[in-house]
């Protein structure tokens, strides 16, 4: 069986410790393939570090994290323009709005948000959408850039069955995380009415860590748990939730 953890940080701080130990971790429980979301330009060489030390894993991403759209973000979206120019990367991510911290940049999020989907469409690459307290912002986005070049991953998904399927309107998969196993989470009691083909699996390490972990740092073998919660939720065996999800994963990425 092998894992996919679609969204892990793997270049973050809270890995500097045991970093190598972490990742291996998750190697010995089937997890083969990582692909590692962008933040902003201070942590490229990061993720081009983790890169060249597990070539055969790690599958990279480029983009401008929406917390991240400050004043200078012009200037970090042409950091994301050269870096798409001159290295291989497998999505434009994760990129989108979040207005949970802080709502005074909302156009500006916007805005890099709608070109970092058109630099994507350019390379012929998938998005990876972060949306926090922004669905209606996100999709008007979305809306705004829909066409039939236009697909990729809803990250970290925590809607409505409504907010779902409108999502997947759009191309998206379904990223589900650690949340789905949360008692107050929701989204296991209407999950079995998508089809697991709109499914992919992810942790967001070090972030959300799943039952039983839950407010400890997450990492990549914890997207173990998150299978197993869906096979309470969509009543398959452990082996089909991993091969469709692996399946989903490598439809969007390509690889």
């Amino acid at each position: 069986m092998i894992l996919t953890d679609t969204h892990t940080h793997l270049y973050s701080e809270a890995f500097d410790d045991d970093r190598d130990e972490m990742i291996n971790r998750a190697i010995d429980q089937g997890v083969e393939r990582f692909f590692i979301p962008a933040i902003d330009s201070a942590y490229t060489e990061r993720m081009l570090n983790l890169e060249a030390d597990y070539p055969e894993h790690v599958f990279l991403m480029m983009g401008l994290h929406p917390t991240h759209v400050k004043e200078n973000y012009k200037e970090e979206i042409r950091h994301v323009e050269e870096m798409l120019e001159k290295h291989t990367f497998y999505a434009v991510g994760e990129i989108g709005v979040d207005l949970y911290w802080d709502k005074s940049f909302l156009k500006e999020q916007q805005e890099a948000f709608g070109r970092q989907i058109e630099l994507a469409k350019k390379h012929k690459l998938p998005i990876v959408i972060h949306c926090r307290d922004a669905f209606d912002e996100v999709f008007e986005v979305l809306e705004a850039h829909k066409d039939d070049n236009l697909y990729g991953i809803f990250h970290c998904f925590t809607g409505t069955l409504e907010q779902a399927h409108k999502a997947i309107s759009y191309n998206m998969k379904l990223g589900i995380g650690g949340v789905v196993t949360f008692k107050n989470g929701k989204i296991d009691k209407f999950l079995n009415q998508i089809d697991l083909k709109h499914i992919v699996l992810e942790t967001d390490a070090p972030y959300l860590a799943p039952t039983p972990y839950r407010g400890k740092r997450n990492e990549s073998a914890y997207v173990m748990n998150v299978a197993e919660k869906l096979v309470d939720v969509y009543g398959l065996s452990l082996e089909e939730i991993v091969e469709q999800t692996t399946l989903n994963s490598k439809e969007v990425f390509g690889v």
